[in-house]
């Protein structure tokens, strides 16, 4: 996009990049760095307030917020198949849900995109918000998706042991039995190499959880802000409300999809090998 001040012209693109606002020595702080903090002040700040406010009997906003927990309760007791190991993963969970429906949401609010700093690269004038939804980044949805692959990693070696986990995905106990069962069992040969090589493909399985859990957040994300962005220029008033109504939908179900991908995942690798 570019806009005319003058005979000058500012221009402003969708980048699939965050652009920094500033700089901290030499690392820059980008727009959806800011965002992304805004997001987690604006969680503790709610957490705080409700802090001292619980009550047995609910109201209000607690009221509100037990029916979303119990809602998710639900759902997640449909994957662990047990209210024990789904509280024991939804603080983790939840606190993904929440902060990506806030970025999701937070870049559909006034000012974000729209009022930022001019300057002059290459000797042409750029525009730079200083907001940008975070998820709208997709620095922000891999760093995401790294925490979540690899904590559910951790989980996995904690529950079931390293060496058991070791071998889902690097499995020399199967080889190790080759030369002590191929005589009772001669297909031995032929089995046990393929459960190894079977493992090795799971290690390429978990490199692909992270490139599909933030890919698909970020593109649907900033399909959505080159959209809105789209629609605002061809007319500013009007036009993009039914599409901001459509983003509202997709942010939440971008969030869910998400948060119960996280669980799957955790819930996957803290399972026993038969199970």
């Amino acid at each position: 996009m570019s806009a005319s001040a003058g005979s000058e012209q500012i221009l402003h693109e969708n980048t699939l990049y965050a652009e920094p606002v500033f700089h901290v020595g030499q690392f820059p702080i980008t727009n959806s760095i800011i965002s992304s903090w805004i997001v987690v002040l604006l969680v503790l700040v709610l957490a705080w307030s409700l802090r001292g406010k619980i009550k047995s009997v609910p109201r209000g906003l607690q009221n509100g917020l037990e029916m979303v927990f119990e809602t998710f309760f639900g759902i997640f007791d449909s994957i662990t198949g047990s209210r024990k190991r789904t509280l024991q993963f939804s603080p983790f969970v939840m606190a993904f849900f929440f902060f990506v429906l806030l970025n999701n949401w937070l870049g559909l609010f006034p000012g974000f995109g729209s009022i930022g700093q001019i300057v002059v690269e290459d000797g042409h004038k750029l525009f730079i918000p200083y907001l940008r939804g975070a998820t709208a980044d997709l620095n922000t949805t891999l760093a995401l998706a790294t925490i979540a692959v690899v904590v559910s990693h951790i989980a996995g070696v904690i529950a079931i042991g390293w060496w058991k986990y070791l071998n889902r995905f690097l499995n020399f106990k199967v080889l190790w039995e080759i030369p002590q069962k191929v005589i009772k069992e001669p297909t031995i040969l032929l089995i046990n190499p393929i459960k190894f090589f079977v493992g090795i493909i799971e290690i390429i399985s978990e490199l692909a959880k992270v490139a599909s859990l933030s890919f698909r957040l970020f593109g649907n994300i900033f399909a959505g802000e080159v959209l809105l962005a789209s629609m605002s220029a061809i007319l500013a008033f009007g036009l993009p409300l039914p599409f901001m109504f459509l983003e509202v939908i997709v942010g939440l179900i971008q969030a869910i999809i998400f948060a119960i991908l996280v669980l799957i995942y955790l819930h996957i690798a803290t399972a026993a090998e038969e199970h």
